[in-house]
């Protein structure tokens, strides 16, 4: 029995598990989910959700204002996040992938994953950022809900 729950821990077929969560540390559903939401104790990789805030995450191509965005300037907006962050977060360790969700989807939108060559890496990248701020923006870490997760290939 237990080797059975074992092997299907994290896929669909369990039924107690949320497999969308296991697999990108974020549901659709979010606390209303049937399923439990299990957050490992020590990953190398972290999620800084909803940290990537597009120019025109309101309506594509449409700034706030309502005024046409250049492709031009939400690529250079972008890059500018990439390289700021990356330089952040090369502080704490090497970084094998650095990923930024281009989702419209509220679980998943503006979502940054960050995985480490080293747990002990990531574990410190958590707790040196705690209650830091991120371009004036509400502090870095606490603000964004901020889980440590483990993706699969």
């Amino acid at each position: 029995m237990a080797e059975h729950l074992a092997s299907i821990f994290g896929t669909e077929k369990d039924r107690v598990n949320c497999p969308f969560y296991f697999k990108i540390g974020a549901c659709r559903h979010g606390d209303r989910c049937s399923r439990l939401h299990t957050k490992p104790s020590i990953s190398p990789t972290l999620l800084l959700s909803n940290m990537y805030q597009r120019p025109d995450m309101i309506t594509p191509g449409v700034d706030p204002q309502g005024q046409p965005l250049d492709p031009k300037k939400i690529q250079h907006h972008f890059e500018d996040f990439y390289e700021d962050l990356f330089e952040e977060l090369s502080k704490y360790g090497e970084i094998q992938n650095l990923n930024i969700c281009d989702n419209l989807a509220d679980h998943m939108v503006g979502n940054v994953y960050v995985q480490f060559r080293e747990e002990d890496h990531a574990a410190a990248a958590l707790q040196n950022l705690s209650g830091r701020f991120y371009a004036g923006e509400s502090s870095f870490l606490s603000h964004f809900l901020f889980i440590i997760i483990v993706l699969t290939e």
